[in-house]
């Protein structure tokens, strides 16, 4: 179903901050049919064409660090629901327990191979499966763990009414958070500039997208983020 009856949502939506968000999609739900169809058959075309890239990545990843192809981590998708999500894997294996859930600049814990391909998004590649199966999509908020999500307010609560994304106007904003978090090596201090500094912006693009949501946005923003990556 594209979108739930508002009185059968999860409780933590049913409030005002979420129902004005939800009305704007509830308005929109043929651009809400036409970016299903299209993450299906986007996917599957890009399943083909990106199985022998993804098969190269995954022998160098593990012909150069010791550990997984794949980095597993439960995430936060539409209604407020945890997955797995799959990526591949650019940090030493046990780093998420060893400092923050999110990288700061020149952060030690990323393998050499893994810092290139995070600088073209190509970790993010085996997210094409999340796709097609429908927890995800190619463009949505980007999931995030359940750690911050507990940090949401009300009104954010509302990104949630879509599948997470591969891409988003706030990821395009924010394509180099971890240098706006800085050098910092205390797992604590970047946890807390993430939740108080970062993840409030990030919001505020998030709930415009919403707010702007339409089948045509989508495009333009996985233009973007192909344009962002390749300069």
């Amino acid at each position: 179903m594209i979108l739930l009856p508002f009185s059968k949502l999860p409780a933590e939506f049913r409030c005002g901050e979420v129902r004005k968000y939800y009305d704007i999609l509830n308005k929109k739900r043929g651009s809400l049919v036409s970016k299903r169809a299209l993450d299906i058959v986007l996917s599957l075309i890009m399943i083909v064409l990106l199985a022998i890239p993804m098969a190269v990545i995954a022998v160098i990843i593990k012909a150069t660090s010791k550990g997984p192809v794949l980095y597993k981590q439960v995430r936060v998708t539409k209604y407020n629901r945890e997955f797995r999500i799959w990526k591949f894997r650019t940090m030493a294996v046990g780093a998420d327990k060893a400092g923050a859930l999110v990288t700061s600049a020149n952060d030690s814990r990323i393998t050499g191979i893994g810092a290139k391909l995070r600088k073209f998004r190509l970790d993010e590649l085996p997210q094409v499966f999340h796709v097609l199966s429908g927890k995800m999509s190619f463009v949505g908020t980007r999931p995030e763990v359940p750690r911050y999500v507990e940090k949401y307010s009300p009104e954010m609560m509302a990104t949630l009414l879509m599948p997470a994304g591969i891409t988003s106007l706030a990821s395009i904003r924010f394509k180099d958070e971890d240098t706006m978090i800085g050098d910092v090596s205390d797992p604590d201090e970047v946890d807390r500039i993430y939740i108080e500094e970062i993840l409030p912006l990030k919001m505020e693009y998030n709930l415009e997208y919403i707010s702007n949501f339409g089948f045509g946005q989508d495009i333009k923003l996985m233009f973007s983020t192909v344009k962002n990556v390749f300069s």
